[in-house]
């Protein structure tokens, strides 16, 4: 299963790095009364790596949750 996520992972990559370079033409980006003119390609990947860590970091949390409330046992319980 792991090689199956890794590959998933590399296809999905890679298709976000092709991607990059086949549209390097430039864009306005506005947020919260910023504008900048930058590539696309710096676009895609400041995007890509943000949302990698963002999932990264949600799927670490879960994971800490659940192993969390796991392991407490319950309060008065008897055998």
């Amino acid at each position: 299963m792991r090689w199956l996520h890794l590959t998933i992972i590399i296809l999905f990559a890679a298709a976000t790095v092709i991607f990059a370079f086949q549209n390097l033409g430039s864009v306005n980006v506005s947020f919260l009364g910023w504008s900048l003119h930058v590539p696309v390609i710096i676009l895609v990947l400041l995007v890509y790596v943000l949302g990698a860590a963002t999932g990264g970091s949600l799927l670490a949390l879960l994971r800490r949750s659940y192993e969390g409330s796991r392991a407490v046992p319950a309060a008065g319980r008897t055998r």
